[in-house]
């Protein structure tokens, strides 16, 4: 039977790659992966409960699950991003046209028989961001910031999307440890390129960039203890990237060539989960995103000799996941979970920023699965990150200013963003 269940599995992961490659998400870093981990508001390094949340979490418990395990799952993510500024007595308020976007999730997990290997692959859109801000009139101008004289309208993405291919190994009957080496793909473009030397018409763009490639690994261990708790531990390394390479042309026309470094942060995970409980299973996560030594993010913000942007500001952040899962019934599961991240932009780095919102700080989750058959079950979820700000001041730069790097007085920037989320998923065991 297993045989014969897995026969599919593969054709279909490697079909699913062709469009996984074109999906992308806002926030660098996405809280979770698939509908079940979704709906725990992420929280999984010690509570195994699908094929996707053990391997992006925690690749040692991945010896944890029940049974071989196959995941498909989309969510669909619709963010509202708001840009307020004001010069002097003028300002004015632009909604960013973002859309809806489409984060797929591809997981299987196969467990030997009689054996303590256990082997999982996993496709996830595990972060990035963007926003689409329509220019403002020149005169009079209905958002300053977004006129011509200043940035014009503002575009940017960057998605980011890994395959981890995971081994795990059973020690003990209660421990186990795993790795994966992980190879990701993302995305990059910014219009207008604030990252590039300037000249005096200004900015070029950064659209004209191919996908790029980056490489690192994730490790963990997994250990159940005899009193119903489970404890695990995870570290994923920085994705390092190749440098982005963008292609435009100086006011005269003549070509330019301009590169971008940026990586993925890494992220060190503590979990714990307690099954003592009737029908019910606790799971609590501690994690810290090492921004501040991530290429682009964690160098400072502010301009450069030739008026190139240097950095975006982040800051590391502390962050923690907890969510319950309760067995209703044989063929019914719910799920609630809750989530705060700290916010890594400080406010006097709004102005670095307004092409790079990723400022949600609570995340609220609900979810249910339905046992279909005795091996397939249909998984929803359904997320909401409240409303979070930043504002500080415009921020001068060369050309435009005597003394680059100075505050602009008089001057405010804000960006205010909520996020919904909608995630669909068909878990099969076998």
């Amino acid at each position: 039977m297993k045989r014969q269940s897995s026969r599919w599995i593969v054709p279909f992961v490697l079909a699913t790659l062709g469009f996984v490659h074109h999906a992308h998400a806002q926030g660098i870093v996405i809280p979770g992966a698939g509908p079940v981990n979704r709906s725990m508001a992420g929280a999984g390094v010690a509570a195994p409960l699908d094929a996707a949340g053990a391997i992006h979490w925690n690749p040692a418990s991945i010896t944890g699950l029940e049974s071989s395990e196959f995941l498909l799952g989309a969510e669909l993510l619709c963010l509202t991003t708001h840009v307020e500024s004001s010069f002097g007595p003028v300002a004015g308020e632009t909604r960013s046209d973002s859309g809806v976007s489409i984060l797929p999730t591809v997981a299987v997990v196969f467990q030997p028989q009689d054996s303590p290997w256990t082997f999982g692959l996993g496709m996830f859109s595990i972060g990035g961001f963007g926003i689409n801000l329509p220019g403002s009139p020149a005169a009079p101008p209905t958002n300053p910031i977004l006129s011509p004289t200043f940035t014009g309208p503002v575009y940017s993405k960057l998605a980011v999307l890994q395959l981890a291919p995971t081994a795990a190994l059973k020690i003990t009957d209660r421990l186990s440890i795993g790795l994966a080496p992980t190879v990701a793909i993302a995305d990059v473009a910014l219009d207008p390129n604030a990252f590039a030397s300037t000249e005096i018409a200004g900015y070029p763009e950064g659209t004209h960039v191919r996908s790029i490639w980056g490489l690192g690994f994730q490790a963990g261990i997994y250990y159940e203890t005899e009193n119903c708790w489970h404890l695990g531990a995870s570290y994923k390394s920085p994705q390092w990237f190749e440098e982005a390479t963008s292609y435009a042309t100086y006011a005269n026309g003549a070509p330019r060539t301009d590169g971008l470094k940026v990586d993925y942060p890494a992220i060190i995970s503590l979990g714990a989960a307690y099954y003592g409980l009737p029908r019910t299973i606790w799971a609590i996560d501690f994690r810290y995103v090492d921004y501040d030594n991530a290429q682009l993010f964690g160098q400072a913000a502010g301009y450069g000799p030739d008026g190139a942007w240097t950095g975006l500001g982040w800051q590391s952040v502390f962050a923690i996941a907890t969510g319950v899962q309760y067995q209703l019934t044989d063929a019914w599961s719910l799920r609630i979970g809750y989530s705060y991240n700290e916010n890594p932009i400080p406010d006097a780095n709004t102005f670095f920023n307004i092409a790079a919102p990723a400022i949600y700080e609570h995340i609220i989750s609900v979810g249910a699965s339905w046992r279909i058959t005795c091996r397939t079950s249909l998984v929803l979820a359904y997320l909401h990150a409240f409303e979070n700000s930043i504002s500080g001041p415009w921020v001068a730069g060369p050309p435009d200013a005597p003394a680059p790097g100075v505050p602009l007085p008089g001057t405010a920037v804000t960006t205010r963003q909520s996020i919904d989320c909608l995630v669909a998923g068909l878990q099969v065991k076998f």
